[in-house]
């Protein structure tokens, strides 16, 4: 196996690796993987021995994470600068099936077929990935054959899935798949805030939200209601934690009880001569979402809270808000892994700017079970650590768990060797191929 560069991946790229994930100077949400291992040890170029200081369940899913080019990155790595390495941003070297060729920031990263790939040149000649922040763009280009694919990420709204993709011109020239994805959307709540301070009122919120409605209106029924942060049939799945049907009275009642009242008859609640009104943020570019937003704002309104929707760029919205804790409440997404643990997400040590426990949630026997849950690799003992966590999140609802959306992605027919399985779609997307006399595009 080589790197890209045609330099030998070896044993030391993999405890280079090591080195860099568990050095405090690294920014990273994976260090605890790491700095669970006692010693690694590389007695050949071609092979590495680990021994952990205690069992770790998701080890293997470590070890499937990119591994670093240590010929390209140690100086980088030992002058504290691993963000300002050019591989990160403009010349990225890996070993998979295909290589970076050229990049046009906003627009699109070219791909070339890898031919020293250690399991056999793709078929694909070259892939160009098209930078296209909104959905409706991307459905214009996909009606115009300007695309040949929108996968998970891009695929299509429901409502073009299900009304706007149904004539011959469309069907001939693209295949529709649905599947049930490994992403979940949900609304969460910044717990610093003084607002969202109090569990009654995070539940009350989740009975005055209408998830059928989230569900029917936003996604045409294309979704599965979500009560966790597991997919509904996966084996970590709880399925009977504490449910928040669509009950305002409820939402009202639990409202009163954490001190908020309609004290001048306008129909905004307040609490110590602060009136309940907060920003929701999302994202640019994603209609859904802020249609979703927009249901809630309602919803809410209904209760006696004020909502204002943000609706910011992308890369402006995860640096300056989410990374800075600068919201009251989000509506984001999380895909999900195929190993339950979710420590990075949860735990209370992990709220720092590069970590993913964005909400500051916190909660000491939540910390417990998920470091129980992460040393035994017995999948019925890991089971009931995972289903207690699932009731305790029902109880706090640090996030409203939404829903579970179908993937709906979209191929051009030209393209063969397109197997949907368990992982999804793009699985073997090194086997694609478009027979030759439908080949559009030269591989220069």
């Amino acid at each position: 196996m080589r790197w890209h560069d045609g330099r030998p991946f070896t044993a030391e790229d993999v405890a280079f690796t090591y080195r860099t994930m568990i050095d405090p100077k690294t920014p990273t949400s994976y260090k605890d993987d790491f700095e669970a291992i006692e010693r690694l040890e590389t007695p050949d170029p071609y092979t590495v021995s680990v021994t952990y200081t205690k069992p770790l369940a998701r080890s293997l899913m470590t070890w499937g994470m990119d591994m670093l080019p240590k010929h390209l990155l140690e100086g980088f790595v030992r002058a504290g600068k691993l963000r300002e390495a050019p591989q990160n941003w403009n010349q990225p070297v890996g070993t998979g099936p295909y290589k970076f060729a050229s990049m046009r920031p906003g627009e699109k990263i070219v791909l070339v077929a890898n031919k020293d790939y250690f399991e056999g040149r793709p078929h694909l000649s070259r892939v160009v990935f098209r930078v296209i922040p909104s959905q409706s763009t991307v459905f214009l280009e996909l009606k115009a054959k300007g695309l040949d694919s929108a996968s998970i990420l891009s695929g299509l709204t429901a409502l073009q899935f299900t009304r706007q993709t149904g004539y011959h011109a469309f069907r001939k020239a693209y295949h529709k798949y649905r599947y049930p994805s490994n992403s979940y959307t949900y609304l969460g709540f910044n717990l610093k805030r003084p607002f969202f301070a109090d569990r009654r009122v995070r539940q009350a919120i989740a009975h005055a939200i209408d998830k059928r409605e989230l569900i029917d209106g936003v996604v045409l029924g294309l979704a599965r209601e979500a009560t966790g942060p597991y997919k509904p049939g996966s084996w970590a799945y709880n399925p009977n934690v504490k449910a928040y049907p669509y009950d305002p009275p409820r939402a009202r009642a639990l409202l009163a009880e954490a001190g908020w009242k309609d004290t001048n008859d306008e129909g905004i609640l307040v609490r110590d001569g602060t009136p309940f009104a907060f920003e929701l943020y999302t994202n640019q570019g994603n209609d859904e979402r802020k249609k979703i937003a927009e249901i809630i704002q309602a919803d809410l309104r209904e209760v006696g809270i004020a909502v204002e929707i943000r609706v910011i760029e992308w890369a402006s919205f995860i640096k300056e808000y989410v990374k800075k804790r600068r919201f009251d409440a989000v509506i984001l997404g999380w895909n999900i892994t195929p190993d339950p643990d979710q420590f990075t997400i949860w735990h209370s040590s992990r709220m720092g700017p590069d970590d993913l426990n964005t909400v500051s949630y916190a909660n000491p026997e939540v910390d417990r079970l998920l470091e129980a849950g992460r040393q035994t690799c017995v999948q019925a003992e890991r089971k009931q650590y995972y289903d207690r966590i699932q009731e305790i999140l029902a109880e706090d609802q640090p996030y409203v768990f939404l829903y579970f959306r179908d993937a709906l992605p979209v191929i051009s027919s030209r393209v063969r060797g397109v197997a949907p399985g368990a992982a999804g779609i793009s699985y073997n997307f090194r086997e694609w191929w478009v027979p030759r006399p439908q080949q559009r595009y030269t591989a220069e």
